[in-house]
């Protein structure tokens, strides 16, 4: 099984390292390669500072995650974190599942795409940008669970894990913050999330095989 990419420059070079398509010609990157490298110049020349996290390059500033670059078989994406505080008056952001809470991404499906939505994009960056700076987050909103920041920040990053994250029981969810709660460090826990990816998506609890 390939690794997860720990450099941005391997992601346009190879993709993800998610899956058994990495570095082929198969890999979804291949496909939006054009459209893709767009977004980064984008993302560079608004002051962004590119990083690989969860096997994507993602954008930062202030120390905070802004967005980030995806590629599908059928699309590719920019999705913003904290993207419920994003006013969206081009009305341009989409969910990304039936169980994410806000509309998070602006979605392609043409490589000349963001090109043409190129001032679009800069002031929604620049908004989250702004954010940033000024230390405002979202309001956090009631829940049973107390999700840990780095499952929160995965689940933020990666859509098919936060959908069937959010179909698990809630005793399976629960699992999930224990197994991370003894963890002493982050990259600890983030080593966890990851290995964990796998039974989440199955529909798994921590402990069940």
């Amino acid at each position: 099984m390939p690794t997860m990419i720990t450099s941005p420059e391997d992601y346009f070079a190879k993709g993800c390292g998610r899956c058994e398509r990495f570095a082929t010609p198969d890999c979804s990157t291949r496909k939006w390669l054009s459209g893709l490298l767009t977004l980064r110049r984008i993302a560079w020349e608004v002051g962004l500072t590119e990083k690989a996290k969860w096997g994507h390059p993602t954008y930062m500033h202030a120390g905070r995650n802004i967005a980030l670059i995806g590629a599908f078989r059928g699309d590719f994406r920019l999705s913003f974190l904290n993207a419920a505080l994003l006013k969206d008056p081009e009305g341009v952001l989409e969910r990304q599942g039936p169980n994410t809470r806000y509309a998070d991404c602006i979605r392609f499906t043409d490589d000349t795409a963001p090109a043409a939505m190129e001032p679009v994009i800069r002031a929604y960056l620049a908004e989250a940008m702004i954010y940033a700076e000024q230390g405002i987050l979202p309001p956090k909103e009631p829940s049973e669970i107390d999700l840990p920041v780095e499952l929160l920040d995965a689940l933020d990053a990666d859509p098919d894990l936060a959908e069937a994250f959010a179909a698990l029981t809630p005793g399976r969810q629960k699992s999930y913050v224990i197994l991370l709660s003894d963890a002493k460090t982050a990259a600890t826990r983030l080593s966890r999330i990851e290995k964990a990816r796998p039974k989440i998506l199955a529909g798994k609890g921590a402990s069940e095989r």
